[in-house]
């Protein structure tokens, strides 16, 4: 990740919600929270996508402590779903850590699950599978076709908001009433 700041049109520590135009059917109802944006390319965690594992599973998996642990794993997204990311609020400093914002960090590392597993992790966190990624200019033409919506991201959504509850919390942000929605654009 870089450090550059953060310019008006860099979209880190956004979110974004795919658009009823997008037509990649593994993002529609998604919301993926940007974690990297620069010249070089995008990268983005989906946060409300949760997957038939719960962390407990994979921490046993890994030989860690905290298999009682009942809390949701996320898939990120379609690149690598074999990967780790760790959102958190930030403090301790792990091996593969970058700070996204004052507010959220990313870790990639074994030993952020193994201090979540002893329980002494991060207060807030949120663990996916795989990432969401666009190359070089990628986001910035989906964004021209009004692919996707967009807008400053918010750590309430991000960690403390029912899942089930994000994508609607998310078009509130942008000024979308969900209920107010047709697919029926433009017909008299």
């Amino acid at each position: 990740m870089t450090t550059e700041n953060q310019s008006s049109d860099n979209l880190r520590h956004h979110f974004l919600v795919a658009s009823p135009w997008l037509e990649d059917p593994r993002f529609h109802g998604g919301v993926i929270y940007l974690c990297e944006h620069s010249a070089d390319g995008t990268l983005g965690l989906m946060i409300n996508q949760p997957l038939d594992i719960h962390l407990g599973e994979i921490l046993e998996q890994l030989d860690m402590q905290g298999g009682e642990l009942d809390l949701p794993v996320y898939t990120g997204g379609p690149v690598q779903p074999e990967r780790g990311f760790v959102l958190h609020s930030p403090g301790r400093q792990w091996q593969s850590t970058a700070r996204v914002a004052d507010d959220v960090a990313l870790s990639t590392s074994r030993d952020i699950l193994e201090s979540i597993g002893r329980d002494d992790g991060p207060g807030e966190f949120l663990v996916a599978l795989g990432y969401s990624g666009w190359g070089e200019g990628q986001l910035e033409q989906e964004l021209g076709s009004n692919a996707w919506l967009t807008c400053p991201a918010s750590t309430e959504i991000l960690f403390r908001t029912p899942v089930e509850k994000r994508y609607e919390a998310v078009l509130r942000l942008i000024g979308i009433d969900l209920n107010q929605l047709s697919d029926s654009v433009g017909h008299a």
